[in-house]
């Protein structure tokens, strides 16, 4: 017995009339099947609408919104509001046909009656509120006209609210829909560890808070809290390494914290760490008086941290690992920046995309680097820096030494310098050949080379 809404037989009657004429009575019975679930789905999404809207007669309009919301065309014609009738007819034992009653109307009050508004759907445009301060003459914008209206409004406190509101009255507060609420004793350790990190005069209370960052488990609703307090004393505060040190130092202690889930607010976190990372003045010429210059601690310190999230965070995000690499080398190819920010984009790049990257992306970069490091040691005000940049260079040159176990080797060709010279510039070069090192010679020269051995796939029957 097939007690189907939509029976084979009706699914052939159509099949009939669109020219298909041999329709198999498994593709009818499959077709039919179909037919009745996507009608259930469409009737119970229009049953939603009638629910919601309080009504207890489903309307064609329930059915154009259900269609709309399955993303399926809506049908055209049945707008009325109006429920339909339907009417019964038989033409065959257990085949009912359903009908829709013609309504009888009047022909001389359809013709006098007056036209129906045309419905208009709902649309969204965009549309310039204001250019550099001043206000396009559009239709869309109010014109001088609405604003004098506008003097008719009510003023003062007697007013209804929300026609105060539309008038500009200042007393008129609105209040947030959701307020998170923190308890006094949060709000107490918040203000508390704060005013701890920023004390320079004692270090025994800086470490505790830092300590109880790390390790209390009870901080999730301050997460946010704490990194919009490091976003703040990060922008307002690049001349005072002393607070953008601490606020690095707040910032690992939150990513230590096994019990905080951070990974929402890493994008968030990331900023600030890159503005440590690669700022072009950081702290002011009294606190870099030091050699080398403070500010290098906290380049090196904003890296280690920019490395630590990349290996952690990684997997949840595809892009936020190439995102960091294309900004770092992004700064470190730029000839127009310090070598401060040279300095700092390379020691991140070391830890973001590791020794694989630097030999592929960055090594054959420093032959045209050669020229502004030679541009940098004839300046006085830029040797210092450019002889700190050269020690970066190489101190990630001997990591790629030690990665891919060229110490020790021994074998160097004759004509060494002259290939490392061509290699890597002239300034780095004669830095690398005066430091005797065979293996760092080696990893200059077949960094590329073996690493293109390593990668390279074993063919049938290797091991």
């Amino acid at each position: 017995m097939n007690a189907s809404v939509w029976s084979p037989e009706s699914i052939r009657d159509v099949a009939e009339s669109v020219g298909i004429t041999n329709l198999p009575n498994d593709a009818q019975e499959g077709l039919a099947r179909d037919v009745e679930f996507r009608i259930t789905l469409v009737m119970d999404e229009a049953l939603k609408f009638m629910r919601h809207a309080r009504r207890t007669t489903l309307t064609t309009q329930d059915i154009s919104h259900a269609l709309r919301i399955l993303d399926v065309e809506p049908l055209y014609g049945y707008e009325s509001t109006r429920p339909l009738r339907f009417g019964e007819a038989s033409i065959g034992p257990g085949q009912p046909l359903f009908y829709i009653e013609d309504e009888e109307v009047d022909f001389e009050k359809l013709i006098n009656a007056p036209l129906p508004k045309v419905p208009r759907e709902l649309t969204l445009t965009a549309h310039w509120l204001a250019v550099d301060g001043v206000q396009p003459s559009i239709p869309q914008n109010p014109t001088s006209a609405s604003t004098a209206s506008s003097e008719l409004l009510p003023k003062g406190p007697g007013a209804p609210i929300h026609l105060a509101a539309l008038n500009g009255y200042d007393n008129v507060s609105i209040k947030p829909l959701v307020k998170h609420i923190v308890s006094k004793e949060l709000q107490l350790y918040f203000d508390r560890i704060c005013s701890a990190v920023l004390d320079e005069a004692n270090d025994e209370y800086r470490s505790a808070a830092f300590a109880s960052i790390r390790t209390d488990p009870g901080l999730h609703q301050l997460i946010a809290y704490f990194i919009n307090f490091v976003q703040e004393k990060v922008t307002h505060s690049q001349k005072n390494l002393f607070v953008l040190t601490q606020m690095m130092h707040l910032t690992a202690a939150l990513l230590a914290n096994p019990s905080l889930y951070i990974e929402p607010y890493i994008t968030s976190v990331i900023p600030s760490v890159l503005t440590c990372v690669l700022g072009k003045h950081l702290g002011t010429k009294e606190s870099n008086a030091t050699s080398p210059p403070a500010h290098y601690a906290l380049r090196d310190l904003a890296a280690s941290l920019l490395s630590h999230i990349c290996r952690h965070y990684s997997n949840s995000s595809q892009t936020l690992k190439p995102r960091i690499a294309r900004t770092l080398m992004k700064n470190l190819l730029d000839p127009t920046k310090p070598f401060a920010v040279h300095y700092g984009a390379l020691t991140a790049l070391l830890g973001v995309i590791g020794t694989d990257g630097i030999v592929v992306a960055v090594l054959s970069s420093f032959e045209a680097y050669d020229a502004l490091l030679k541009d940098g040691l004839a300046d006085e005000t830029k040797k210092a820096d450019a002889e700190i940049m050269i020690t970066a260079i190489l101190k990630v040159l001997q990591a790629v030494e030690r990665e891919f176990g060229f110490a020790g080797t021994a074998q160097v060709p004759p004509d060494a310098k002259e290939k490392v010279i061509e290699k890597v510039g002239e300034v780095i070069g004669e830095k690398v050949m005066e430091l005797g090192r065979p293996g760092l010679i080696k990893a200059v020269l077949d960094a590329e080379v073996s690493l293109e051995g390593r990668n390279e796939v074993p063919s049938e029957g290797q091991t």
